[in-house]
């Protein structure tokens, strides 16, 4: 009996070893569009592996209770997270990011609330190692937890993207991270569960009020950010349990989430406290007229002219933005690269990293509607080529080729890192309006005298413009 018992939880240690592995290998695999697809079924073979193996637990096996509540839990995640993940619009995929990740934050925390109540049920001190690993589980997950629900609120627009101020906000954040810790050392010192309420309780305060006045623009840094303490949550949850599993792939979502938030934080050309802090994007200063404004006019032209300019132009670069999947854009663009392809113009794609609203979100549209990989190019690669394109169609762009951010230094978004456009001898923009992007700010590169600007919904326009090519 004990060699078997020893035999199963060395095959479950074993499998974890493998899915560790396999979790590895997806996140390797998930930094490439090209292997993104393996990535996912490589990182979900691996998690089945690690349920399933987690079903061989003594306090599974033994329990008929826990193992129907177990079973009960997954059909119900199971229910609400397939239709959710199937229907979701590309659009809205980073407030689906910001939701799921809240969960996760929020699981954590409870496991480690759990667990610190079932020691104290069986009559049992924990040690102070082990309730600091509950309390920072708590703290953590339940900021994560709120923080999430707040940033996917924001996304969503069920309240104003802006930031959200208020007199003596930093005075009221600083007393409310200081209760906390005061309740950590208070936790620590007497062992007094009623602190790890209250720790929860100032935690799921401190996740919202931390949010509020982060701008829309910056919320997608912000869910990197809540991301990576999400993965903190867990690792401490595992340290809890006892559970390498969890210990390592906690680890892997912390520092891939961190990493992930350094790299659009330099995408931005900005810091993170500045990102976090500064209330980016409050203040909007750009007239909003379609035809802007009287004293700075505009050019306009039709697609019919644009489709010649386009069809008999040498290389043209097409720079998509966040207007191109709202639009929901992506085939209509694709078609319109393979019509210029096929009359034998060097076309490719753009990709600044942040020209969704998340990194990689752009690649993951595009790669919806088939277009190959190699016509992909990211910004460091495509910038040195702009200056010998004929033409350069922006498809629901502003910021990321907004010229003040090299040229104007006074400006919110100035050494942020930008597709250089302006270098195009041609400049083409598909906009609804001429209102601003996420940061708030005037763009004049609207205004060049090599721009032309193509006002309506970007899908309808580039239809229009395959029409037009095929027929120039």
């Amino acid at each position: 009996m004990l060699a078997a018992s020893f035999t199963l939880a060395t095959a479950r240690e074993l499998a974890y070893l493998v899915a560790i592995i396999g979790f590895i290998l997806a996140l390797k695999f998930l930094s490439s569009p090209k292997y993104a697809r393996q990535g996912n079924l490589v990182g979900a073979a691996a998690a089945i592996l690690a349920v399933g193996m987690t079903f061989t637990l003594p306090t599974l096996r033994h329990s008929g209770k826990n193992l129907v509540l177990a079973l009960v839990a997954m059909a119900v995640g199971t229910l609400v997270a397939v239709p959710v993940a199937r229907f979701v619009k590309m659009t809205a995929m980073p407030q689906l990011v910001a939701i799921f990740n809240g969960v996760g934050g929020g699981a954590a925390a409870l496991i480690s609330i759990v667990e610190l109540l079932h020691l104290h049920f069986l009559g049992l001190q924990p040690a102070v190692y082990v309730t600091a690993e509950v309390l920072l589980g708590v703290l953590i997950g339940s900021v994560s937890f709120s923080g999430s629900a707040i940033a996917f609120i924001k996304l969503q627009e069920l309240i104003t993207g802006r930031p959200i101020t208020y007199p003596g906000q930093q005075l009221i954040n600083g007393l409310v991270a200081a209760a906390i810790g005061v309740c950590i050392i208070l936790a620590l010192v007497t062992g007094s569960i009623i602190w790890v309420w209250l720790i929860l309780a100032l935690a799921l305060v401190l996740g919202v009020i931390f949010v509020l006045p982060i701008g829309g623009a910056d919320v997608p840094v912000l869910i990197s950010l809540l991301n990576s303490f999400t993965g903190l949550a867990v690792a401490a949850s595992g340290f809890v349990l006892d559970n390498n599993l969890l210990i390592v792939a906690g680890t892997l979502v912390g520092a891939s989430g961190i990493l992930l938030t350094r790299l659009m934080s330099s995408a931005m050309g900005r810091s993170l406290p500045n990102i976090l802090f500064s209330a980016f994007g409050s203040v909007i200063t750009a007239t909003g007229g379609e035809a802007g404004d009287a004293s700075r006019p505009v050019r306009t032209g039709t697609t019919d002219d644009v489709g010649v300019l386009l069809a008999y132009a040498r290389k043209v670069v097409i720079i998509p933005g966040y207007g191109l999947a709202v639009a929901q854009a992506q085939h209509t663009v694709r078609e319109l690269a393979d019509a210029l392809t096929a009359r034998g113009v060097d076309t490719f794609f753009a990709i600044h990293p942040v020209a969704g609203r998340m990194p990689g979100h752009m690649n993951v549209l595009l790669a919806e509607a088939n277009v190959p990989y190699d016509e992909l190019k990211e910004m460091d690669e495509a910038n040195p080529e702009m200056a010998t394109a004929d033409v350069a169609l922006v498809v629901g762009a502003n910021d990321t080729v907004n010229p003040a951010a090299k040229s104007t230094p006074g400006s919110p978004i100035y050494g942020m890192p930008i597709i250089h456009a302006d270098e195009a001898e041609n400049i083409i923009f598909l906009k609804r309006s001429m209102r601003p992007g996420f940061a708030g700010i005037d763009n004049d590169l609207l205004y060049d005298p090599k721009t032309t600007m193509l006002f309506g919904d970007a899908k309808d326009t580039l239809q229009k413009l395959v029409t037009a090519v095929a027929d120039a």
